[in-house]
């Protein structure tokens, strides 16, 4: 024992020497790096007998010496933050001394600067003892005050990283030390901006040596702390640290939206840096090469789905939409074409998505995640997701949503008011997106709709959101604006029925004669008066003439069993239009008339025409929206996606229980297709007939009258000598259905 006393002795006599022939900070520093291995020693012998010699030789610097030159080395920081972390050391004598040595250093960085202004928070540090844990959290508050009153911003960032390091302890009370402390700094203005890169990327590598649930929640609550004093310089580092669904990654972005303010400020920035647009690639590929726009992009789009930033990405919907739009038209200009249209829906989760694709996949995320599902189905249903996915037919795709978010009401006021502010921008591809969606207005192109309008500026409730002199201002000015298709579009908006309402009773007068030339026994070119007629009631928009709108859906309803195929499709397609056009007044009229084309339109799913199957599906979800089914999200998941008799069972099943009480009309439509030439539809209206007689026996019981079942059952005889085997069949199965209900029904 006494040799090792001699020992010691000479040891701290040793290590005065050196101090006292070189008196700097730069020396303190090199002795206590060779000191470091005992101080993270597991062995408590160890790590106290290094502390009581770090102890002695502050202690003889602070008593005897004075540094004759001012040094600031940054590995100081670094070894204040390994004797800061042993104090919840389990030996006592190694917590005493080593808050001893944290306070001697801070005290000696003072002096060394010739401050003669005591520093409380420094001088605080001298009382160990604390009581409770009110008083420990007063303790850290003053440790943390004192660094920030006494460290360099290198020294600092050292501090830091070496308590980041301590959170990978196998001892819970030094990580939860470390924890406690990194939130304290975080919370208080001590981390310069300047900090940040580095400060989060040392938390980064440190995430997975994590192995305390308790502490890894304390490290997220830090990471929002300090991104909500530097939201920019965070979110900047976040998006560059890997993809967020990265197992490490995704937790920060989750720590980022613990408060609305905060998480507003995020998505804020996110949605900005897609507007970032860097110098040309020089010859260098994305994968050299990572714009910060796109790393933004893949950003947003695994957002989207994140439960944390839901309510945010709706009240940020407009700038979001915007730039997607913006973003899509960018990287067409870069040539980013690649695999964009060789995603099928169901291998997404499997397969890296390109630059476009993850663009197009972000925007029908946003109306999909926002709950604005009738917008996402409108598009899917007539294909114009496909339309955005090329630069030729993009100002279509962009004025198809444009007139779905007008026709479900989709944050119009929100999404004006962005695209007038992206109007003012000096970027071409901001102006047209905007305009589009502005004036609603569409360039006919072969195999398009064959309508165009200005669904935006066709309503006076336009008006709820921004003035008549707004509007006007806001497309006069684009009248000079350098791009040919921004001009275009401006003029129309300003020639729409909004700016101009003496146009609405030009327009009424003109929809009068064409419904003259509708309603004759054999008009000519019906397929083009239909497609103008449509033209003209997109013009009208909700100030259409309803009597007109109420017969024009009359005569349309025949013309679904029309024989030539494109007159089927374009009256189907505008039988949707028509009972959206007759106002409040003639709206449960138009109800009625599409509850009546219900049977017809899902029996017409089974079309031999694929465009008309597409435009039934539309059409029937357009009408089950107006008659507000019960069902309505999942009928569009089915219509949109649903394949198989699996998918048309559910349609069946949704459609009769949101009209229970219709069964009777239901079923007497359905047996008018019996007769019907086209070998599917009279396949379909057996399958719907068959599932009424199954499904809701008990139910036709109670609604059928007699004369419906003697239809019935003269309907079925007809099925008896039927030619196709399958309609033999069919009569077979269910004649002992039809005779027991006969005997019911009185």
């Amino acid at each position: 024992m006494a040799l090792y006393q001699k020992t010691m002795c000479a040891l701290d006599l040793l290590l005065q020497t050196f101090i006292s022939e070189n008196k700097s900070m730069d020396e303190v520093c090199f002795l206590l790096q060779h000191a470091e291995p005992w101080l993270k020693s597991d062995e408590g012998l160890e790590c106290r007998r290094a502390v009581q010699s770090i102890s002695l030789l502050l202690q003889y610097v602070a008593d005897v010496l004075k540094f004759t030159e001012e040094a600031t080395p940054s590995m100081l920081g670094h070894q204040i933050g390994l004797l800061t972390l042993l104090w919840r050391d389990k030996d006592e004598v190694t917590r005493n001394l080593s808050c001893q040595c944290v306070h001697l250093l801070l005290q000696l960085l003072v002096l060394q600067k010739g401050r003669t202004v005591e520093l409380p928070h420094v001088n605080r540090l001298k009382q160990w003892e604390v009581r409770g844990s009110r008083e420990w959290q007063a303790k850290l508050y003053h440790t943390v005050k004192a660094f920030n009153e006494t460290l360099t911003v290198a020294q600092h960032t050292q501090l830091v990283l070496s308590l980041l390091h301590g959170l990978g302890s196998h001892g819970p009370l030094r990580c939860d030390l470390a924890s406690q402390l990194l939130l304290t700094m975080f919370q208080e203005p001590g981390v310069k901006p300047e900090q940040v890169a580095e400060v989060l990327q040392g938390l980064f590598r440190e995430l997975p040596g994590i192995v305390f649930k308790g502490i890894r929640q304390t490290v997220m609550q830090a990471v929002s702390a300090l991104g909500a004093r530097h939201t920019q310089e965070t979110v900047e580092v976040v998006l560059c640290l890997g993809h967020p669904s990265e197992r490490q990654v995704l937790p920060l972005w989750k720590a980022l939206a613990t408060t609305p303010r905060l998480t507003r400020e995020v998505v804020t920035q996110l949605y900005m840096k897609l507007k970032l647009r860097p110098p040309r690639l020089l010859g260098r590929s994305l994968s050299e090469f990572r714009p910060i726009s796109l790393l933004a992009l893949g950003t947003i789009y695994e957002l989207l789905y994140v439960q944390e930033f839901r309510a945010t990405v709706r009240w940020a919907f407009a700038g979001i939409l915007l730039g997607l739009l913006t973003q899509l038209h960018y990287l067409f200009e870069l040539g980013l074409l690649e695999d964009i249209s060789d995603y099928p829906e169901d291998t997404l989760e499997t397969k890296p998505l390109s630059p476009c694709r993850t663009c197009l996949e972000a925007l029908k995320g946003l109306f999909w995640t926002t709950s604005y599902w009738e917008v996402f189905a409108h598009l899917k249903l007539l294909s114009g997701w496909e339309l955005l996915e090329h630069p030729e037919t993009y100002t279509d795709g962009v004025t198809l949503l444009a007139r779905a978010m007008a026709q479900y009401n989709c944050e119009v006021k929100a999404v004006l008011g962005q695209a007038a502010i992206s109007l003012k921008s000096t970027e071409e591809r901001e102006n047209v997106a905007a305009i589009l969606i502005i004036t609603e207005c569409r360039l006919t192109r072969p195999g398009n709709t064959g309508n165009c309008g200005c669904q935006f500026l066709s309503s006076p409730e336009v008006f709820q959101h921004v003035s008549r002199r707004a509007v006007d201002n806001c497309l006069s000015l684009s009248l000079s604006n350098s791009s040919q298709l921004v001009r275009a579009m401006s003029l129309k908006g300003l020639s729409s029925t909004l700016m101009h309402p003496k146009k609405v009773a030009l327009l009424r007068s003109q929809l009068l004669g064409l419904l003259d030339s509708f309603l004759k026994p054999e008009p000519k070119d019906i397929t083009g008066l239909m497609e103008v007629l449509s033209h003209v009631l997109h013009r009208l928009g909700t100030q259409g003439d309803g009597a007109v709108s109420v017969k024009i859906a009359q005569h349309l309803l025949p013309l679904f069993e029309d024989e030539r195929e494109e007159v089927r499709a374009g009256a189907i397609f505008l039988f949707g239009d028509v009972v959206y056009s007759g106002g409040k007044k003639f709206r449960q009229t138009l109800k009625g008339l599409a509850f009546q084309a219900l049977v017809p339109l899902l029996l017409h799913q089974a079309d031999p025409c694929p465009k008309v199957v597409m435009k039934a599906k539309f059409t029937f979800l357009r009408c089950a929206i107006l008659l507000k089914w019960e069902f309505r999200k999942e009928l569009s998941s089915k219509l949109a996606w649903g394949r198989g008799p699996g998918a048309e069972n559910d349609i069946f099943i949704y459609m009769v229980e949101s009209n229970f009480s219709s069964c009777q009309q239901f079923l007497m439509q359905a047996l008018t297709y019996l007769d019907s030439p086209l070998q599917g539809l009279k396949l379909a209206a057996m399958k719907f007939i068959g599932g009424m007689l199954q499904d809701y026996f008990t139910d036709l019981c109670f609604y059928l009258k007699k004369g419906d079942v003697k239809i019935l059952q003269k309907s079925f005889e007809t099925l008896r000598e039927d030619q196709d085997s399958v309609c033999r069949k069919f009569y077979l199965s269910f004649l002992a259905d039809v005779m027991e209900l006969s005997q019911y029904v009185t």
